[in-house]
């Protein structure tokens, strides 16, 4: 019997995310700190939802790395595979507090510095998701090292996972990008993408069936497109075409970390055998519990109650 739910394994940083609502970086006051990096959060959300998750990931030996540490294991995630870069400090990431696509800056240092030594083959022999991001794959020694253990844990047998979520303020170099992402695809993860993220990507808006074209060429099942208040098209190679409508809500306080929120229930139901509908229906309960608080999912619930209901 395999221990590990889910190995997540990229970015940790800082966020700090502007007080204001919809109000620009250039006009924001005042920063609350979050702890934040899209499989951070996954790992997070994981643990709280009762699986047994591990982040691999690199942040600075300084105070917000302290942070990092004592945050993690507050959420009861596995932090033997962190490791506290000793010259590079922790990396940090202004947003603003926007109820669409937030506007941010990245401050990158230490998240990038990972190595194959953090993440042994017999810690992925006992996972059954491998979980990462297109913002980790962005710069090395990361990219290599996640490419490396991926590789393997395909070998393993277990399945993949990744959150394309390109920007070209992260990654400059789309056709670099696209030829990386190429590499990770052919392992066949779930594919999860935003409307927002493809844009970026490809630089123009690109229909439905050329960006479910495009990912299922590259060798990924099942690609799940998340369309903001239009809802979710799931697109998968053996069952086809599924639509969601989106779950509404009178009042959304902030949209940083909804898709990570949206994909760990996802990979959730996943690790449970849910059908692709169901998986999807948990994904969205999620994201719709994080989309009305700011910062991380609340402490005051029970999210396993919830996505159950």
């Amino acid at each position: 019997m395999k221990t590990i739910d889910i190995i997540s394994i990229g970015e940790v940083l800082i966020d700090f995310i502007g007080h204001e609502v919809n109000t620009s970086i250039n006009r924001t006051k005042d920063y609350h700190r979050f702890l934040g990096g899209s499989p951070t959060n996954v790992a997070v959300n994981a643990s709280r939802l009762g699986l047994n998750s591990v982040l691999v990931a690199s942040c600075g030996q300084d105070g917000l790395g302290d942070y990092v540490i004592r945050k993690l294991k507050s959420n009861e995630v596995n932090v033997k595979h962190i490791r506290m870069a000793e010259t590079a400090p922790t990396s940090v990431i202004f947003v603003s507090k926007s109820t669409e696509t937030p506007d941010f800056i990245p401050y990158r240092q230490a998240d990038c510095e990972i190595f194959e030594s953090q993440l042994p083959d017999e810690i992925i022999a006992d996972a059954k998701i491998f979980h990462t991001t297109c913002f980790a794959l962005s710069k090395n020694p990361a990219r290599q090292t996640i490419l490396n253990r991926a590789k393997k844990a395909a070998e393993l047998g277990l399945k993949l996972s990744i959150d394309i979520n390109f920007s070209e303020r992260i990654w400059p170099n789309r056709e670099e990008a696209k030829q990386v992402l190429k590499e990770y695809l052919a392992n066949d993860p779930l594919v999860k993408l935003s409307e927002d993220d493809c844009y970026r990507l490809f630089a123009e808006v690109k229909s439905e069936e050329f960006i479910f074209n495009y990912f299922h060429q590259l060798g990924a099942t099942t690609i799940c497109l998340t369309k903001g208040k239009n809802g979710v098209v799931v697109s998968d190679v053996k069952e086809g075409l599924l639509f969601q409508p989106a779950i509404q809500i009178d009042e959304i306080k902030d949209t940083t970390g909804a898709g990570d929120a949206f994909w760990t229930g996802f990979l959730y139901a996943q690790i449970e055998n849910k059908s692709l509908e169901d998986c999807v229906t948990i994904a969205q309960k999620l994201a719709t519990i994080k989309l009305q608080n700011v910062g991380r999912l609340p402490d005051n619930i029970n999210i396993k109650q919830i996505i159950q209901t």
